[in-house]
């Protein structure tokens, strides 16, 4: 059975960071392409970035660049999600997935085969 357990969630004030990470098991990671979303309330979710099955190949959506980067270790089998200079509009639930097609697919939300259950982040201004 395959589940992805998402960690590091929480309030923070604005400019702060915070790492988020994603714990995957019954995958083998490495035929997988990583990604991370977010659902802001009342709103759809959004891709934030994605990570290639050997980490070589990145991609972000604009309002994160820079200050978001994401990677992977494929002998840990987990996922994380640096998160600096955090907004107030960085708040929302954030999702770790899983795809099995390659990163060209990556922003596309149904692209992706498993997800994990969220975990809140809060930026206070």
């Amino acid at each position: 059975q395959v589940h992805l357990v998402e960690s590091g969630g929480g309030l923070v004030q604005a400019g702060g960071s915070l790492r988020l990470s994603c714990a995957v098991s019954g995958l083998n990671l490495r035929s997988y392409t990583m990604g991370w979303f977010r659902q802001a309330p009342g709103k759809e979710r959004d891709f934030v970035a994605a990570i290639s099955r050997g980490g070589q190949t990145t991609y972000y959506t604009d309002s994160v660049k820079g200050r978001f980067a994401i990677s992977r270790d494929n002998a840990e089998s987990t996922e994380y999600l640096q998160m600096n200079s955090l907004k107030p509009e960085d708040t929302a639930v954030y999702f770790c997935a899983a795809t099995g097609a390659f990163i060209a697919s990556a922003r596309h939300r149904a692209a992706y085969d498993y997800w994990g259950q969220g975990t809140q982040v809060t930026v206070s201004s």
